[in-house]
């Protein structure tokens, strides 16, 4: 299953939101560039202790996620970043109904920082950062993104 395209009126107007918020000047790049520098000011605000603009999250963990889905396509575990969005990924037995026997929960936070090579898998789990339960439900392989 293909990524989803995500809208880039929606990617600038939550992008620029964010920069507000952060007293930077609105974006100027190209939209090619647009989901890169959403993730980009998402993690400032972050880093300066604020919590992000929710459009601004929700499209940069959306984004992240789809590239996990795109780099390890299947339906064997399931990675959440509630209340965000969630995603089916890594080849091997599917599921059909009712829970999913491998999951993977975590924060936006961790999930972007995961993504981006920030913290690493094992890293996260010590600290209690992630929940994953089943057999493959280890993302170390497919991390940083």
């Amino acid at each position: 299953m293909p990524p989803r395209k995500l809208d880039p009126e929606k990617l600038r107007a939550a992008l620029d939101g964010q920069l507000v918020a952060l007293d930077s000047p609105p974006f100027d790049g190209p939209a090619s560039a647009l989901p890169d520098a959403l993730v980009a000011a998402v993690l400032a605000a972050y880093d300066r202790g604020l919590r992000p603009e929710r459009d601004a999250a929700r499209l940069a963990v959306r984004y992240l996620l789809d590239k996990l889905a795109a780099a390890a396509p299947g339906r064997t575990v399931e990675v959440r970043v509630p209340p965000y969005a969630a995603v089916q990924a890594i080849e091997g037995p599917r599921h059909t109904r009712g829970t999913p026997p491998n999951v993977v929960e975590m924060d936006g936070r961790t999930w972007i920082e995961l993504a981006l090579g920030r913290l690493t898998w094992d890293e996260a789990v010590a600290k209690g950062a992630v929940s994953a339960s089943g057999s493959r439900a280890d993302l170390s392989p497919y991390l940083p993104l």
